[in-house]
This record gives C-alpha cells, structure tokens and sequence, in this order.
C-alpha cells in the first residue's frame, strides 16, 4: 500500500501546485512602438534623478519626462509600483509649490511689466494646494491611522488587567477577613 500511495499523492500535489501558481502577467516595459510614439530613446538609468529635479522645477509632469528622456507613462506606472519613487515624487511637488509661492510672492512685491506671470491663477493654485494640505493634516496617514489603532488596543488590555488584579484584590479581601473572624 505505501508504494501505491506515492504514486498516487505526487499527481494530486502536481495538480494543486499548478492551481496555487499566480496567472502570468503581461510585461509592463514598453515596447518599441510606444517608445517611438511617445519620444522615449535610450533611457538613462538616472531619468528619475532627473525627472524629479525638473518637476520640483516645474510643476510639470509632462515637462519633466521630456527632460529625463522617457515617456511620461514611464513615470507614472513607476509611481504606481515604486513607493519611494512615489514619495520622492510627492516630496518634489511640494518644493514645486514653494518655489510657486516665492515667484508669486516675488513678482507681487516688484512687479516686472517685461515679464509676463498670471498672479491669479498661481494664486488659485496656492489656495487649492493649501486646501490639500489642511486635508492630509486633519486625515492622519494609514500609518498614523493603524499606530493609533494599536496603541489603543494596547491601553485597552492595560486597564482590562488593571481590573482584573484590582477584583481579584477585592475577593481576596473578604476571604481574608473570613479567616481572621474564624480563626
């Protein structure tokens, strides 16, 4: 019976192996065509060091792949999959932002007629970034989020114990009392 069992078991765990393997995906380079029709050559393998500088330059997410020499749905799907390079990219944003508010802040104070600069709109674009922030600053990150939740399961098993010693002192007591009065 054993040496039937073998040859019995191997082709079922074959079988289940094969169904807990996860479905192939598709590759998520780009090919030569889309390469080609969004403009991206040869890539540097420091385009995101590039990419990042130009958009805490600029703003511009367009502009900034132009400048690192990829495509800018090269970017984005390296945002999606790459938490740093997300980070980083958020980080960038933001030195945007400061550097939009100081042009701002620079032209309202000494008006230059030669150069052109929309004052409303970078205005209106100050105050929706204002508006983002207060909103990240009110809604803690998932982070914070589950760090609280922790701490308060943590606190709450704190005190349930506290409880429990300080009922089990109070049944103590009584019989204690019971063994003096009796003895």
């Amino acid at each position: 019976m054993s040496e039937t069992t073998p040859a019995l078991i191997v082709p079922v765990r074959q079988s289940a192996m094969k169904s807990l393997k996860p479905a192939r995906r598709k590759p998520t380079t780009l090919t030569g065509k889309q390469r080609k029709q969004e403009a991206e050559g040869k890539i540097d393998k420091h385009w995101r060091t590039y990419f990042l500088q130009k958009l805490a330059e600029t703003s511009n997410v367009t502009a900034s792949a132009a400048h690192a020499g990829v495509a800018t749905s090269r970017a984005y799907k390296t945002r999606r999959k790459d938490a740093k390079f997300a980070a980083a990219w958020h980080a960038a944003l933001l030195e945007g932002y400061q550097h939009l508010e100081m042009e701002a802040l620079g032209y309202l104070r000494a008006p230059d007629p030669d150069r052109k600069f929309d004052v409303a709109n970078a205005l209106r674009l100050l105050a929706a970034h204002k508006a983002t922030i207060e909103k990240q600053r009110v809604a803690p990150s998932e982070e914070e989020d589950e760090q609280a939740v922790f701490d308060s399961i943590d606190a709450m098993i704190d005190e349930m114990r506290e409880r429990s010693l300080a009922n089990d002192e109070a049944l103590a007591l009584p019989e204690a009392d019971d063994a003096q009065d009796g003895g």
